[in-house]
């Protein structure tokens, strides 16, 4: 079901209100959504990975793996992962030869997750965990030749300023990765990809992680967050290049792919 590659000029992306934002479909407060954010992975870290097998059938894995090739590591290539606390990009980039892997992630519950993974796989020195904020990162000018992020960026406050931040790390030369729920491009897979997401995914919360709330704002945060064309544009206005988007799975999840030159 996958889409060919499409390719986008840069654009010009309609922004929230600054002084507030959406938490799924409620209106908060632009200082609140952080917090609440927080409180929703706090809540499901030590089931997330299992919750991202049953939500998605394991097709998830599938889904990063195509990221991965996509980025074609390289022996020396310098990695940063935001949003990846429990390490599933970090460890599949390691497997493929690639170099230093930095994570950065907000919340401590996930990094911890990510970091009994590494202890329990005798990695403890091939990866660096860091606690920070995806709009705030803590990783010096142009110091690294990748950056990638997987299901996270819709769950930050301030969209641009998290891809200002992606250009600023990144030297120049370097690419760009964001995996992200998106917009469903198949007629009918649509609504049954709204039904499953409304009534199975906050029940299935529910019952595996004790959090019915949580999986309710997952499937909300996937419809509030900007299509595939318009994501491209805000990738291109943050100063990135060479924005193309590939779908995945009809659109149920979109690779974007950009440089920094």
């Amino acid at each position: 079901m996958n889409k060919p590659i499409q390719e986008f000029n840069d654009g010009v992306a309609e922004q929230d209100a600054e002084d507030s934002t959406h938490f799924g479909f409620r209106s908060v407060g632009t200082d609140q959504k952080a917090g609440l954010v927080k409180g929703v992975f706090d809540s499901v870290a030590f089931r997330y990975d299992l919750m991202n097998d049953l939500m998605s059938g394991g097709i998830h894995r599938f889904w990063k793996s195509v990221m991965i090739d996509w980025l074609s590591p390289r022996p020396g290539m310098r990695l940063l992962d935001v949003g990846g606390g429990t390490g599933d990009i970090a460890f599949r980039f390691l497997d493929r030869d690639g170099g230093d892997v930095t994570v950065v992630d907000i919340n401590e519950e996930m990094l911890e997750v990510g970091r009994d993974r590494a202890l329990e796989a005798g990695r403890t020195a091939d990866v660096e965990w860091l606690c920070g904020d995806a709009e705030r990162l803590p990783i010096a000018d142009a110091s690294v030749d990748a950056y990638t992020t997987a299901f996270c960026i819709r769950n930050v406050t301030r969209v641009p300023n998290a891809l200002a931040e992606a250009r600023r790390v990144l030297k120049p030369g370097g690419r760009f990765l964001c995996l992200e729920f998106s917009e469903v491009v198949i007629p009918l897979l649509d609504r049954l990809y709204d039904a499953y997401s409304f009534n199975v995914l906050p029940v299935l919360g529910e019952r595996v992680a004790g959090d019915k709330e949580a999986y309710q704002y997952l499937a909300e945060s996937i419809r509030r967050f900007p299509n595939q064309t318009t994501f491209a544009r805000m990738i291109g206005e943050a100063g990135l290049s060479k924005v193309k988007c590939r779908n995945l799975s009809g659109g149920i999840a979109a690779l974007h792919s950009a440089w920094r030159t």
